[in-house]
């Protein structure tokens, strides 16, 4: 018995063509149209973003009263919020482009977003590791604190490194201070070590530490002092508990790279930049705050890789012009527009199913070809 097989007819090379042009076109309207969507909590962000931005004015006015001078080359936006490259309370390096990125007052409603995408509610209790290194990020962390409604427990590490708030008559301490006098703020640290390499100032001069510990007196906060790593990470995790009097401690947020707060360098590349709801596999090898909270299922906000955060979220300047509230895909997120998009499938679908399957558009063509070649009326001849 002979099989019969049945070949679908050739689809001609016109209708493909005109297949081509409808998903070309459709494609195009999508990128021409994209849609703009708002983000949630746009309120809040938007609350934390100015209150960073009034911080950050308080800070360049203050360092303009003290007659510190602001350098045009290393902060060409005048913000007042770089430091020097050298001073004697500086703890190590530090790379400026990641300190001019940080000057940046959305960065609060990046902190507000990622609290709140782990449920932190208002009233509820975070804890903080600020970092002299990054007073921009420490005052974004603040700001959204303070937009949100929470309370905070924090502890810094004092020193700052290249570029930071590291000139000894005003320190991150002291910019806490006036934060709070010109009520931008009310969140100030409970305390505060000396920073450095293993958090017990390596690496700083014996003056750089005696001046670390003046700012600490005259801000009167409790100094944090251990003889080792490991004795200050147990130092600051009796701290929280203590000043956290039994109530859970919903977010743990680390600015920087603070020895203790991160536990070495090995430590900070160990958990991802932005939001760890988890600690990551190997976290366990390198102790510090972060792991210990991670480890009571407490998620850890890490402020770190600067550029690769300002990237994700939309928050890298545009042409050399200082970023405005409310800038950035944390607010308003650019995306395809779906309604678009399936508009756009469905042509294509029904331009493959009319012209493959019932040859219109094969018709159309012959129809044209036929107007084209339609005899004309004969011309005289002379």
């Amino acid at each position: 018995m002979k099989r019969i097989y049945w070949r679908p007819p050739r689809v001609s090379r016109a209708a493909l063509a005109l297949i081509a042009i409808v998903a070309v076109t459709a494609m195009a309207a999508v990128e021409a149209f994209p849609a703009r969507i708002q983000q949630p909590w746009h309120a809040e962000k938007l609350r934390a973003a100015q209150l960073a931005q009034d911080a950050f004015d308080v800070i360049k006015t203050e360092k303009t009263r003290r007659g510190i001078p602001i350098d045009p080359d290393t902060d060409p936006l005048a913000t007042g919020m770089i430091g020097v490259a050298m001073s004697r309370v500086t703890s190590n390096s530090g790379v400026l482009t990641a300190k001019q990125l940080s000057i940046n007052p959305n960065f609060a409603a990046l902190l507000v977003h990622y609290l709140r995408q782990v449920d932190v509610q208002p009233g509820d209790l975070v804890a903080v590791g600020a970092s002299g290194s990054f007073p921009a990020l420490n005052v974004a962390t603040f700001a959204a604190i303070d937009a949100m409604g929470l309370e905070a427990i924090v502890i810094t590490s004092s020193s700052a490194s290249q570029f930071g708030a590291n000139d000894p008559e005003l320190t991150w301490l002291d910019m806490e201070r006036v934060l709070v006098e010109a009520r931008i703020f009310h969140v100030r640290s409970i305390a505060a070590s000396l920073g450095g390499i293993d958090d017990v100032g390596i690496g700083l001069s014996d003056e750089g530490r005696d001046l670390l510990r003046a700012a600490i007196a005259r801000n009167h906060i409790a100094p944090l002092s251990s003889g080792s790593l490991a004795a200050s990470i147990d130092a600051r995790m009796l701290t929280y508990e203590r000043a956290a009097r039994g109530r859970p401690i919903r977010a743990y947020v680390n600015v920087g790279g603070g020895s203790a707060s991160v536990g070495t360098h090995v430590g900070k590349k160990l958990f991802r930049p932005g939001l760890n709801r988890y600690p990551p596999l190997g976290a366990a090898q390198v102790d510090s705050v972060m792991l210990r909270f991670g480890e009571r299922g407490v998620p850890v906000v890490h402020l770190t890789n600067i550029e690769g955060l300002a990237r994700k979220h939309g928050l890298l300047p545009h042409g050399g012009k200082p970023p405005r509230v409310g800038e950035g895909a944390v607010f308003v997120s650019v995306e395809y527009n779906r309604p678009l998009a399936a508009l756009g499938l469905a042509l294509v679908l029904a331009a493959m199913f009319a012209f493959v399957r019932y040859g219109i558009g094969a018709t159309i063509l012959r129809g044209v070809q036929r107007d084209r070649e339609a005899p004309r009326q004969p011309e005289p001849m002379v």
